[in-house]
């Protein structure tokens, strides 16, 4: 089994963390050398496909886990509703008490719940939270979250930036699939099928093939149809560089495939990093016999190095459709099933056994394991003088070092024995089972925990039946709020009457006509608001410190927040200015999908709160609607990403657009390339629209609709906003806008 080596001058190396969709793979994981292992119980996990083992199982994979010093992280990295709040204790006590070293967390609601309920449990940020920088980061530091997961679309320069100006731990992924989408942003295959990749059903339809057009001509290369399928990350060309930026842990993709692929990538990361430790960069080189060896335990299309100094590109993608059947390395495959998947790893152990005539026999062991030195004792019957022939020490000694088919195995035994005593073999053997057994529970049991008390909380606002939303500005009458990606649509807006919020992105107006474009939205009576990007990363900070005077003099209500990184940003950018900060208003990607998720936003500044597009009519009704908007017409965002199906087709030329991505079924989704911030947007190939549900809508009382006009000119933006304006403000059935619509989630939702 893959041992760490051990040596005075070794470098320190970051945790190795290992997926484990099963038992079995959470064996191979530690049988291979991963510090550490995450894996799903059978809720909440952003795996649901997995074979996610109950709860014996994963208990017994804990214990298990924590023998040989490795940790245990458990996925509860899905949004939750506001119902099962109520599953979460009683799903996490067992593992909490069992001594579960971490939690991976998506929901803001499911953070603060566990950090008041679970005492030094240790909470980490998912991926799924879209950390883009320190300011999202930080965030989730205050709700308690001593580990950050940033997006994988992130350059090491800004990992290291987020470790530096927070000081909590990075995680990043290093090898295994990458996703076309920011993590937390993806919609596709939701409103494709209603599973969804928030709630750990993601049925990847960014695999199958697509055709890109500009409308009329075909734009993707001969036989390059999976435009929207990367290859596999495999970074360890730079894993000196990883290292070096501080990275805390290395997190290895995979809770999906075979225990084989876990044992197979882990004991090869494991190898470099032990190489790493020991010769550092100097002597850091990876064998091209381990590069076919990953490419045999799973192959996408290639590898890539991934974003760490690469912003995105055509080499990334695998773009040609994966094989149905590969030939695998059986050699490998059997070595790894019989090493790691079947075997048993076996930690060494001291120890000193004494025989003494009159006195009990006494064997002492111990073992170091996760840093630590454990030591239990175990007794036997009293030692008689030998009628026959006496033991020798040297038979003592092999009798009891027989720990085969154990979790042990001993490095070193001293063995006492007074001439001329008998010790009978059974007896031997009952002592070395006693003092492993009792060794075993002592690792065990120095990890577990107790019930916990009382949560320091008066009132559990999961399962209350209180609104946290009730503290958001309230209205008498419904407002309409209109989002404008382009002048024509803005202008469009300005002209309708019912209109009462319009809010315009950094794309529709240049920045030195930002203030004049909010004085003529607040002539016509309307609240001036501005619309920040769906992913804020460096780009956007540049551009934003470039025109803060612009942004600060233009004088906006507010500003729609879409990430988390905005409103730290914003504070930070406004201490510099005389005018005072707008107020933020959270959109519905920055998800409140519960009443405690809610009020943790509004704790954190947000004045409004944008519904989450996933919940059905009956779980909005549930979780309250009042002082809340709702998003009631226009095309959603199916992804956002930082790769350019521009530059993967006809190629890069600097210049905002439209293209069209057609299915299998010839539906065709709009795709804005933004190049001021460097990102696609994906959108759903059929607006949503809810004008024939506003009756509906009306009782659930939201404070504001919402309508986002993306791909449409002004004659169909006004035909849009007329139509909103009719159903919610004026009560008026004037039909649908849309020859084509859906209504989204707003009867189904989501598994």
């Amino acid at each position: 089994m893959a041992d760490r080596k051990t040596g005075q001058n070794r470098r320190k190396v970051p945790e190795l963390l290992a997926p484990a969709g099963s038992l079995d793979s959470l064996r191979a994981a530690v049988n291979a050398g991963a510090d550490a292992v995450y894996i799903g119980g059978r809720k909440f996990g952003a795996r649901a496909y997995a074979e996610n083992p109950e709860e014996d199982l994963l208990r017994e994979g804990i214990r298990y886990a924590h023998i040989y010093g490795a940790h245990v992280h458990l996925t509860v990295n899905t949004l939750l509703k506001d119902g099962e709040m109520r599953e979460l204790k009683g799903y996490l006590m067992p593992y909490y008490k069992e001594g579960l070293d971490a939690v991976i967390v998506q929901d803001a609601g499911v953070m603060d719940y566990l950090r008041r309920h679970f005492p030094g449990l240790p909470l980490h940020a998912s991926t799924q939270t879209t950390v883009t920088g320190p300011e999202s980061a930080e965030f989730w530091k205050k709700l308690g979250a001593v580990r950050v997961i940033p997006a994988r679309e992130l350059s090491l320069k800004e990992l290291k930036k987020i470790k530096d100006r927070t000081g909590m731990e990075v995680e990043t992924f290093v090898h295994g699939a990458l996703c076309y989408s920011y993590s937390g942003q993806c919609l596709m295959s939701s409103l494709i099928g209603g599973r969804s990749g928030n709630r750990g059903r993601c049925a990847q339809p960014c695999r199958l093939p697509y055709v890109l057009t500009d409308g009329d001509r075909k734009l993707n290369r001969k036989n390059e149809t999976t435009l929207l399928s990367c290859r596999d990350l495999c970074s360890l060309d730079i894993l000196p560089d990883i290292i070096e930026a501080g990275i805390d842990s290395l997190k290895i993709e995979g809770r999906m495939k075979s225990p084989r692929y876990t044992a197979g990538v882990t004991e090869i990361w494991r190898k470099y990093l032990d190489l790493y430790a020991a010769e550092g960069r100097s002597g850091y080189r990876v064998d091209p016999e381990d590069r076919k060896a990953l490419l045999s335990l799973f192959d996408r299309g290639g590898q890539t190095a991934g974003y760490y100094f690469q912003r995105n590109g055509r080499d990334m993608l695998a773009l040609k459709e994966k094989p149905e059947f590969r030939e695998g390395d059986e050699v490998l495959n059997a070595r790894l099933e019989k090493e790691y998947v079947r075997g048993t790893r076996q930690l060494p152990v001291r120890g000193k056994a004494v025989f003494a005539p009159g006195e009990p026999m006494r064997l002492t062991v111990s073992a170091e394991t996760g840093g630590r030195i454990l030591n239990a004792e175990a007794f036997g019957p009293e030692v008689q003088p030998s009628e026959r022939a006496e033991a020798t020490p040297e038979e003592v000694r092999k009798r009891l070092m027989k720990t085969g088919g154990t979790k042990f195995t001993f490095a070193a035994l001293e063995t006492e024995v007074a001439p001329g005593v008998f010790l009978p073999a059974g007896q031997l053997n009952a002592l070395r089972r006693d003092a492993l057994s009792l060794l075993e529970e002592a690792i065990l049991s120095s990890l577990r925990r107790e019930t916990p008390g009382p949560a320091e909380e008066k009132t559990d606002v999961s399962v209350s039946g209180e609104d946290p939303a009730e503290t958001a500005a309230q209205e008498t009458a419904l407002r309409l709020h209109v989002t404008a990606e382009t002048e024509e649509q803005l202008t469009a807006a300005l002209e309708e009457e019912e209109v009462t919020d319009l809010s315009f992105t950094a794309e529709a107006v240049p920045p030195e006509r930002w203030k004049q474009t909010a004085g003529q939205i607040r002539a016509a009576e309307k609240k001036a608001v501005f619309c920040l990007p769906q992913i804020f990363r460096e780009e956007a900070a540049r551009f934003f410190d470039m025109h803060k005077t612009d942004l600060a003099a233009a004088g906006f209500d507010a500003f729609v927040v879409r990430s988390l990184e905005e409103p730290g940003y914003l504070k930070s950018l406004f201490r510099s200015e005389e005018t005072p900060l707008p107020e933020f208003w959270f959109d519905w990607n920055v998800y409140g999908m519960n009443r405690r998720a809610e009020k943790m936003l509004l704790e954190s500044g947000a004045a409004r709160l944008t519904l989450p597009v996933e919940l059905n009519y009956q779980e909005l009704k549930a979780i309250g609607c009042r002082g809340k908007e709702l998003v009631v017409s226009g095309r959603l965002p199916m992804m956002v990403t930082a790769q350019c199906l521009k530059k993967t087709g006809p190629g890069c030329d600097r210049r905002p657009g439209i293209l069209y991505l057609r299915d299998r079924k010839g539906q065709e989704m709009p795709v804005k390339n933004s190049c001021m911030f460097c990102c696609n947007t994906i959108l759903n190939s059929a607006p949503l629209s809810l004008c024939r549900e506003a009756s509906r809508i009306r009782e659930l009382g939201p404070a504001s609709v919402r309508v986002l006009l993306t791909t449409e000119n002004g004659r169909e933006s006004r035909r849009v906003i007329r139509a909103a304006a009719d159903a919610f403000i004026l009560g008026r059935d004037t039909g649908e806008p849309y020859e084509v619509f859906t209504r989204g989630h707003m009867k189904r939702g989501v598994e």
